[in-house]
């Protein structure tokens, strides 16, 4: 009973101690949780800052990040290694790639030395060191395992030029994969390696007959001197230009 009393007269002096109403003794904890709302909101407000620089995820997302990273380009030069494997053969090659806005492109072998192909936008050339003849293909016929990369000559756009595009992720970078439009009786599937900004540093076709021709590509110097003479193709002493098919 005395305990009673006690309890009921402490909590008598409570109340007369903290005379203020409810709704006011709430308030700094009301205060307290807008705040931390207010915290939260802001919070998710700069997430989508914090991850622009995050890389994509899908696959149009990709393409288009490459599709930036190339239109704002003027040419390019770089170091490539390419390796061929079908039909009994297996070849090594490498040399350097310059690329010109629009549509030329230029490939000098340092193995084998003395080969090259030049894309002068309209025309495509080849000729390899030993061959009595060079050859020379309209552009817009060309078939040849490094037309993929021609896209890359004008204004972007990558899921427009591959059919059945898709991403997969490899470590920090992407595989980016479709058909290129026009080549499905030949090729079936092409496949860009490509890091977070876009660039591309790899390229494998694989063709129907199962051939698989691969390029690595290093060193690449965005908006590298491209003078309009390297895109002009001048047969060696006496070799004939015919019209033909590119070789593989």
């Amino acid at each position: 009973m005395r305990t009673g009393l006690i309890r009921s007269e402490l909590g008598r002096n409570l109340s007369r101690r903290n005379p203020l109403p409810e709704e006011e003794t709430q308030a700094p904890f009301r205060k307290a949780a807008l705040r931390s709302g207010l915290a939260i909101v802001l919070i998710a407000l700069c997430l989508p800052l914090w991850a622009a620089d995050a890389p994509p995820a899908d696959a149009i997302a990709v393409a288009h990040r490459v599709d930036a990273y190339y239109d704002s380009l003027r040419s390019l030069r770089a170091d490539f290694s390419e390796s061929y494997q079908g039909m009994g053969i297996h070849r090594e090659e490498h040399g350097t790639l310059l690329l010109r806005k629009p549509g030329k492109m230029r490939w000098d072998y340092a193995k084998p030395a003395g080969k090259v192909f030049i894309l002068d936008s309209k025309y495509g050339w080849f000729y390899s060191p030993g061959d009595s003849e060079a050859q020379r293909i309209a552009a817009s016929k060309m078939n040849d395992m490094r037309s993929p990369l021609r896209f890359l000559l004008g204004h972007t756009k990558i899921e427009k030029e591959l059919d059945g595009l898709t991403v997969a992720r490899d470590g920090d970078a992407y595989r980016l994969s479709g058909i290129p439009k026009g080549m499905n009786q030949q090729v079936a599937n092409v496949t860009l390696g490509v890091t977070a900004q876009g660039v591309i540093q790899s390229m494998t076709i694989t063709e129907t007959s199962g051939a698989l021709t691969a390029f690595t590509f290093t060193n690449s110097q965005p908006n590298a001197a491209a003078p309009e003479s390297e895109f002009v193709f001048h047969p060696p002493a006496g070799i004939t230009v015919i019209d033909g098919v590119p070789p593989v």
